[in-house]
């Protein structure tokens, strides 16, 4: 008897503001990236289906991107893997840096 079947893996890209096709508003929306896997016995081998989808945080509206479309977004809005928060966020009260002393600042 041989398992196999698929498994499906959402990446969140960044966060961008742009205008929604859909709503019209100037919102956040997230830049997703969605991996399907093909699996033997539960062990995912490798991937089958990639697909770059844009959502409106507003009104939830959703739009399918290519990957060139994607690449070109994250360029733009200057976001890395990251989310285009950059390594050193901002920092909020009660809250410190990895490796940081709580009695630096």
């Amino acid at each position: 008897m041989i398992i196999f079947g698929t498994k499906g893996y959402l990446h969140q890209l960044a966060i961008l503001t742009m205008v929604c096709g859909w709503c019209g508003n100037p919102a956040a929306h997230t830049l997703r990236k969605r991996v399907t896997k093909f699996t033997l016995f539960f062990i995912p081998l490798f991937p089958f289906s990639t697909k770059y989808a844009t959502q409106c945080t507003f009104c939830g509206g959703e739009q399918q991107i290519s990957k060139e479309q994607a690449d070109q977004l994250l360029a733009q809005h200057g976001a890395g893997p990251d989310g285009g928060r950059g390594q050193q966020g901002p920092q909020q009260p009660g809250f410190q840096q990895p490796g940081q002393s709580p009695f630096q600042r």
